[in-house]
């Protein structure tokens, strides 16, 4: 799979907006990105990385679709989308000793998709529902909770004209968090679209969702999965 296509063409501009907390956004379509952040079979499903720390993976499979439908719906309006996974080398170099000591030596140990959190392993692939279908989807490895820690991915959006981030993923307080943090202190918009989000602890979903949006927006806005895809609808009208 090639991770872009030509990306020097100008957009015009497209201009929608989404309902949202704490207001109303309106955003360029054409400086806007969704990211999909690890929704990979280690994560999601029996017999990966969740369930042998001891996580109910079900909590998590709630977030698959409602980001499949905001997934579709930015496929059809060709928005910029990218797809992260959480993994490490098949060396195993990249792996930090407090990292190993956090997961209790869990990462890089056989599991029911192969070695757990591994890059080129089945566990840590993206599931079958958001599988990235076009070829102008970025595939995006990481090997930290942060979509920007060692990654290309500022570049990427600064290369794009990217404004304005929409953001899945698993897990809301970790993965998600941090990476919309790291998007925030980068001067870049984020969306997080709620129920495409998931925790396996529901409390942590709640409190994080409200951090994003807490004192006017501190780390962005907050949408469902409906208000985006309504906002894109109308976009088509």
């Amino acid at each position: 799979m090639s991770n872009m296509s030509n990306g020097g063409d100008k957009k015009a501009m497209r201009v929608v907006t989404v309902e949202a907390l704490p207001t109303s956004v309106q955003l360029d379509l054409s400086k806007t990105a969704l990211i999909c952040i690890d929704f990979q079979t280690d994560f999601l499903l029996e017999g990966g990385f969740g369930d042998a720390l001891g996580n109910d993976v079900t909590k998590v499979q709630r977030a698959i679709g409602p980001a499949k439908a905001v997934l579709d719906a930015c496929r059809k309006e060709e928005i910029l989308i990218i797809h992260t996974r959480e993994g490490h080398r098949p060396q195993q170099k990249d792996i930090t000793q407090h990292k190993r000591h956090q997961t209790d030596g869990c990462i890089g140990s056989p599991g029911k998709y192969g070695k757990i959190l591994i890059r080129g392993e089945k566990g840590h692939d993206i599931v079958e529902e958001l599988y990235p279908l076009l070829q102008s989807e970025v595939v995006l490895d990481k090997p930290g909770k942060g979509s920007f820690y060692a990654t290309d991915l500022e570049l990427i959006l600064k290369a794009q004209s990217i404004e304005t981030l929409l953001v899945c993923g698993v897990t809301t307080e970790v993965c998600v968090h941090t990476t919309v943090r790291e998007a925030n202190d980068r001067g870049f918009r984020c969306i997080v679209i709620e129920d495409a989000c998931a925790s396996y602890m529901e409390d942590f979903h709640e409190a994080a969702i409200k951090m994003v949006w807490a004192q006017g927006g501190i780390f962005g806005n907050v949408a469902t999965s409906k208000q985006l895809v309504q906002g894109l609808l109308n976009s088509s009208e």
